[in-house]
């Protein structure tokens, strides 16, 4: 065997080492996601993509960068897992079309009434229970309303947009006007949606631990998120389309 044979051998080794130790990284990962996502998110998907960045992790990990390969590996994981997340949408198109209707009518209501909508407003103006309104708002926890990143995906369309993407130099500049009107429209939430929003998103806490936080039950946390994000929808019409 000639060196360079040799090297790439010994090469191979090497990452095949650090992917065996790292393995249990992967499933540690895919399910602190886990708490954090619908029940119809399944974690093999997640283990599979989380394998695919441990391996695209040691095969380019470069020491002399500083990060430890934990770190590292720990990063590329994550993001191959969002990307899955992202590529698959595991929400029914029916529950897009119903947290649709609910925005528009959130949207009318507090264009008109220059307020808050409530949720019996909102039920009345849908000619539905309010049981069934509550069934809405925790489906619509499980759909993905839009990206808090990319103003263009958008729920049932976002595979359409996102073929339609450019890279033009605005794109950029677009985005960063999308994050700073998202950031205006949660501020504007009523305070126990914004309060949820907060823990689940900057405090990173799964809905059974904001229920214990706030000494309510899981399912009323899924129903105000699922409000916080339908009335988020509404707001922000403007730049998703929705």
């Amino acid at each position: 065997m000639n060196g360079a044979a040799m090297y790439a051998a010994t090469q191979d080794r090497g990452q095949d080492e650090l992917v065996t130790r790292h393995a249990p990284l992967v499933k540690r990962i895919a399910y602190h996601l886990m708490s954090r996502l619908p029940p119809s998110v399944q974690a093999d998907d997640l283990i599979q993509a989380g394998m695919i960045g441990l391996l695209e992790a040691a095969r380019n990990y470069d020491p002399s960068q500083g990060a430890s390969f934990e770190t590292y590996a720990g990063i590329r994981i994550r993001g191959s897992m969002l990307d899955e997340i992202r590529r698959t949408d595991w929400t029914p198109r029916s529950v897009h079309r119903k947290a649709r209707q609910v925005a528009e009518a959130v949207r009318e209501i507090e264009n008109s009434k220059g307020r808050d909508a409530r949720d019996h407003e909102v039920a009345e103006l849908l000619g539905i229970d309010i049981n069934e309104y509550h069934r809405i708002l925790q489906d619509a926890t499980g759909a993905r309303m839009f990206s808090f990143d990319d103003p263009g995906s958008m729920g049932e369309d976002r595979e359409a947009r996102g073929r339609e993407q450019s890279n033009e130099p605005l794109d950029n500049l677009q985005n960063e006007d999308f994050q700073k009107a998202l950031s205006e429209a949660i501020a504007g939430l009523p305070e126990r949606e914004r309060l949820v929003m907060a823990l689940y998103y900057d405090e990173e806490l799964n809905l059974r631990e904001i229920g214990e936080v706030l000494g309510v039950s899981e399912s009323r946390i899924c129903q105000i998120h699922g409000q916080a994000l339908i009335r988020l929808r509404a707001r922000m019409g403007e730049w998703t389309g929705g």
